[in-house]
């Protein structure tokens, strides 16, 4: 049965800067605990502890650029 979601939940980030997040589809707005959609604006600089989360995250930049650091390096993955 399809479910209507009418409007995402508003989450406040942890990291070095204010941030939040609008999640769309995820643990907090549908209970779905597989996968997370959600819209993200940071401020320039902005970073968080390291993370695994146990859901499929798939990030996209709309604008700007964000940097992905991990154990093999670092990725800068820039809007588009």
């Amino acid at each position: 049965m399809p479910t209507l979601l009418k409007q995402p939940s508003v989450v406040r980030a942890v990291g070095n800067l204010p941030k939040h997040f609008e999640e769309f589809v995820g643990h907090i707005n549908s209970g779905d605990s597989n996968v997370s959609v959600a819209r993200m604006c940071s401020f320039e600089g902005w970073c968080e502890p390291g993370q695994r989360p146990a859901f499929q995250e798939i990030t996209l930049a709309l604008d700007g650029m964000v940097r992905v650091e991990h154990e093999g390096g670092t990725i800068d993955v820039h809007a588009g």
